[in-house]
């Protein structure tokens, strides 16, 4: 390029560095705003199963007696809330409600032997007074599974045979039992029904009805069992009117939804739901009844602290199954150790405790009150603006020439992709403008750490100065990076976001790319020669075997840097201890690769780069720090005051842990020179 482009080029890159300070100045009243909307609800639920509960209490000697006793308990230990699933005819008989028989047993109680042609079911009542409760129930669920359903007495007692397989009939859903809700309401348990989508076909008239039972009995939430929301439908009979008609009784009866944070698979047809809702939702975490019977209990602790501090989860559903523990020759069930793990015991305070040390408080979940800042839309105008200049910036640092020219066209492709798909633009705006704040902020300190050596050739710094150049270099360099955090809060300052119906895109990327530029600067936009002079020169380079074990090294460990990256990272149990030790230690766990990896071989690669070229490598490596301070933020769910704190902990962490490398090796180093020293005088 000619020397007067790239001059007129960094004049014109001054004043659009003034673009992106706006930028980030507008996105700051839209982060005050998310933080009011973080606060705005601090009551969380702590949910049993009710059926799970039935289902270990029908182990017991005296079923009925035991699950009374556990709901006291239960109570009295935390748990405020009960989820109480569409009842099946399995659920009523372990509730004590009815009796269920296949034809043979049957036939056994009338005294004769069944026609070979009937395989039905049935059923007697149990208590005269609940039929006229349960029967319509029955009767209208089977009527929709396609069975038909006609009386049936043995000696005088009430019952019904439904046409259909004993095993079949067991387990088809029904009306969640509407006098297990009553009891367990004026026990004082708040009620979060589990709805599913497995009737043949969505009844509208009769939803209001259940709903209007919901609503009686003081219902804010409700859940979902299965893979798809109530209305949504299966393979061709998918309808969008009927989630549409669904969302329309939930509105009436002033009712939300809970959104299950750990599933494989998203329930079909959330996102939309809780769209038409206008976000009258929570978060929930649930673990698993399988989960329950191996969980320790420090784990089960930590893990539900976390869920509600680190993750805006509103609803904690614990689930429990009794198990023939042949060891102990019995049947064992974690009854006991969940309501020790939510009161404590002589070695903990119980969840209950530490949520109000942290500002929650056991309660009847609300959705958050979304905040605005005022002129919302214009100030993310002008942030999006900033992140268009910062992305052109960055290019800008690889190709001189061609600044204006990328931000012209990444203006105009950036306003084209707004029209066809807002949602993906900014998505994309966000992921570009986070990957660009620690490139830009690393490659411009590897500009100034070239001026500083070449300046300083002839006079070698002392320690003392090159420490405090470091720091003034850190501090201004992170101080860049920190620049994409606003971009990354106000373009993606949706509700769905906290509530992850939508996802920060590009996470794998966001880990790569800026470790990726900042190397092929520092490796092939040196000194003395072109871009295609370095390129050449390195490609020419003999492999040895030093450098193809160099090269699988790197290869292994950026593989098991991406599967740690992300919500599925996976993390080693010694790793979860580790973790556990700093959230104790500090209230909030400062990211491992920040303060135990990236900021403390950063801060040491400066100080060691202002004398020594080979340094550069560290900086390439530290680079992880840089990026993982934006990256806290691509995690919408947890709270913006936490992701604060954590990095700026982790950043604390990291200098102390870099100021010790830097004396190991000043110590090192001068025992080096002076051992050579010696041993040049003594040849």
């Amino acid at each position: 390029m000619p020397q007067w482009l790239n001059r007129w080029n960094a004049r014109f890159a001054k004043w659009l560095w003034w673009v992106v300070l706006v930028g980030v100045v507008a996105a700051l009243p839209v982060m005050y705003a998310r933080v009011q909307t973080e606060t705005s609800a601090d009551k969380v639920a702590i949910g049993m199963d009710y059926r799970d509960l039935l289902q270990v209490g029908n182990t017991q000697a005296d079923p009925q007696g035991f699950v009374q006793e556990q709901l006291k308990l239960l109570k009295a230990s935390g748990v405020n809330s009960m989820t109480v699933f569409e009842s099946t005819l399995e659920e009523l008989a372990w509730a004590g409600e009815i009796n269920v028989y296949n034809t043979l047993q049957a036939g056994l109680l009338e005294g004769q032997v069944s026609p070979p042609t009937d395989n039905g079911t049935y059923l007697l009542f149990n208590r005269p007074e609940h039929i006229q409760t349960l029967r319509p129930i029955i009767e209208w669920a089977f009527n929709q599974h396609g069975a038909k359903v006609t009386e049936w007495t043995v000696k005088g007692q009430a019952g019904l045979r439904i046409n259909m397989g004993y095993d079949d009939a067991s387990i088809r859903p029904m009306q969640p039992n509407p006098l297990a809700m009553q009891m367990l309401h004026d026990a004082g348990f708040n009620i979060v029904p589990r709805l599913s989508d497995r009737f043949e076909r969505f009844d509208p008239k009769e939803m209001d009805k259940w709903l209007q039972s919901f609503q009686d009995l003081g219902v804010k939430q409700v859940a979902f069992d299965g893979d798809a929301v109530t209305g949504y439908g299966k393979g061709d009979k998918i309808s969008i009117a009927n989630l549409h008609t669904f969302a329309s009784e939930l509105k009436k009866h002033k009712i939300g939804v809970a959104i299950f944070e750990n599933l494989k698979v998203p329930q079909k047809g959330m996102a939309t739901l809780a769209n038409l809702l206008d976000y009258n939702a929570i978060r929930a975490h649930s673990v698993g009844a399988a989960e329950m019977t191996v969980i320790k209990q420090p784990v089960l602790e930590d893990r539900l602290v976390l869920a509600v501090k680190d993750r805006d989860v509103r609803l904690l559903y614990l689930r429990a199954a009794a198990v023939k523990d042949v060891v102990k020759g019995q049947v064992t069930h974690p009854m006991q150790m969940i309501e020790d793990v939510l009161q404590g015991d002589e070695d903990s305070v119980g969840v209950v405790q530490q949520l109000k040390d942290f500002g929650f408080e056991v309660g009847v979940p609300q959705a958050f009150d979304v905040h605005k800042a005022p002129q919302e839309l214009l100030l993310r105008g002008i942030t999006m603006i900033g992140a268009m200049v910062l992305i052109a910036l960055t290019f800008g640092l690889f190709v001189p020439g061609l600044l204006l020219p990328a931000l012209l066209i990444g203006g105009i492709g950036g306003a084209g992709l707004y029209v066809l798909s807002p949602t993906l633009m900014v998505q994309a705006l966000a992921l570009l403008a986070a990957i660009s704040a620690p490139t830009a902020s690393v490659i411009l300190l590897v500009k100034r750490l070239r001026v500083l050596r070449e300046n300083g050739a002839g006079q070698p710094i002392s320690g003392v100065r090159r420490l405090g150049g470091a720091i003034l270099l850190l501090v201004r360099t992170t101080l860049l990076s920190l620049a994409g955090i606003p971009f990354i809060v106000a373009l993606l300052n949706h509700i769905s976001y906290s509530l992850v119906l939508q996802q920060f895109r590009g996470v794998a990327l966001l880990h790569l790319a800026p470790i990726a530029l900042v190397a092929l600067y520092v490796f092939l936009y040196g000194t003395g020669t072109t871009v295609y002079g370095n390129a050449k020169r390195i490609l020419s380079m003999p492999l040895t075997v030093l450098w193809i074990v160099a090269i699988g090294i790197l290869g292994a460990a950026g593989m098991y840097y991406l599967t740690r990256t992300g919500n599925a990272g996976q993390v080693s149990g010694i790793e979860m201890k580790f973790r556990s030790i700093l959230e104790n230690t500090f209230g909030v766990r400062p990211r491992t690769k920040e303060f135990l990896l990236g900021h403390p071989l950063f801060f040491a690669g400066i100080f060691l780069a202002l004398r020594y070229r080979w340094a550069m490598v560290l900086i390439i490596a530290g680079t992880i720090g840089q990026l993982s301070l934006v990256d806290t933020f691509a995690h919408i769910h947890t709270p913006l005051m936490l992701s604060i704190i954590r990095i700026l902990l982790g950043l604390g962490i990291g200098i102390v842990l870099g100021l010790v490398i830097i004396a190991v090796w000043q110590v090192a180093e001068k025992y080096y020179f002076k051992y050579r020293n010696k041993l040049n005088r003594t040849v």
